[in-house]
């Protein structure tokens, strides 16, 4: 698929999606925005064939693709758009091939009947499409101490949590459920509420429950950035205070996630991305 400007596509394609990840990129230096947007561009196609490709077969397919396409990446011999720019950033921010493809390995994991009977399950994905998303992520923002990637996976997965207490009702009427089935029956939460959209006491102390370990989680990553490395990751420390007050957001509402996404307008994210960026 040749593009005359790979990085014009991948800007549309992280434009389009309407993430409040664009609005960290916005500050980064050229280099750095380009090779960020590719990356998100490329997380953003193998998630749409997990999201919006209902034959599983044909998803595996193109996800078998993609994974194809990462070897000729890294043989250096691209053929999509968003190879074509991620081409360019791979030797300078020594990205490992291994973090798109346990990317790719996470998207299977979204095809079929998603149900995980426990978090230590449930964490497994979530360090796959979101844990390696924040690893390389902080890679291009830049690292000079290891532990900064141990912040940035611990980083995402406290996003991946907020995610999934904010998709609980889309992503069961798709037949996911990503809340952990122990603890479904810890609460007393049909599995079959959830689609059907019933609101219940029950139902807001689970989602309490989820609020505080996606709390922790944000606590935890952000004791792990090193001082050294606290400037250069402001793009995550940006989207971390974007998607923490999005969580407050859901809790203030009292978790009314089961027929509505609750979202924060882009005049906020941007006064927060703003906010969080002079702060340093």
């Amino acid at each position: 698929m040749p593009a005359s400007d790979p990085h014009a596509y991948c800007q549309e394609k992280a434009a389009a999606s309407g993430s409040s990840f664009y609005y960290s990129f916005r500050f980064l230096s050229l280099e750095r925005r380009r090779a960020i947007t590719a990356f998100y561009a490329f997380c953003r196609e193998v998630d749409d064939i997990a999201d919006e490709c209902h034959d599983v077969t044909v998803a595996a397919a193109k996800l078998a693709w993609w994974r194809d396409e990462v070897a000729r990446l890294y043989a250096g011999a691209p053929s999509h758009p968003v190879t074509l720019a991620l081409r360019v950033a791979v030797e300078p921010f020594k990205l490992p091939q291994e973090a798109f493809e346990q990317i790719i390995d996470g998207m299977e994991m979204d095809l079929g009947r998603v149900r995980y009977p426990d978090f230590k399950a449930l964490r497994l994905y979530c360090h796959r499409v979101a844990g390696v998303v924040g690893e390389v992520a902080a890679l291009i923002f830049g690292v000079s101490d290891h532990t900064t990637l141990k912040y940035a996976n611990r980083l995402g997965l406290a996003f991946q949590l907020t995610n999934i207490i904010r998709d609980v009702g889309e992503d069961a009427r798709r037949g996911r459920i990503y809340l952990p089935q122990d603890e479904l029956a810890e609460f007393g939460v049909s599995e079959a509420d959830l689609p059907r959209a019933k609101m219940s006491d029950n139902f807001r102390r689970l989602m309490e429950f989820q609020y505080q370990r996606a709390e922790q989680t944000y606590e935890e990553a952000l004791a792990l950035l090193p001082a050294a490395d606290h400037k250069a990751q402001r793009p995550g420390l940006i989207m971390a205070a974007i998607y923490r007050a999005l969580l407050q957001e859901i809790r203030a509402d009292g978790y009314q996630v089961l027929d509505r996404r609750t979202s924060l307008t882009p005049l906020r994210k941007l006064w927060l991305a703003w906010k969080t960026w002079v702060k340093g």
